[in-house]
């Protein structure tokens, strides 16, 4: 499986929320894991962003 690295903006137009509320998710460790590039842009993982909603899950959907 080939790793898909989205930007936070592509993020965010996913997930329909704003930047800040990414990078305020960030700040307090309850965003998706980020990669730091070496240009200073962050991508995360398609694969962390599975895990990550699927440990926010509350229960399940009927």
């Amino acid at each position: 499986m080939k790793r898909e690295l989205l930007k936070v903006a592509e993020f965010c137009t996913e997930w329909k929320i704003a930047r800040s509320t990414f990078y305020e998710w960030l700040a307090k460790g309850e965003a998706p894991r980020v990669f730091k590039l070496p240009n200073g842009q962050l991508r995360i993982d398609r694969r962390d962003i599975e895990a990550w909603a699927s440990s926010h899950q509350i229960g399940q959907v009927a």
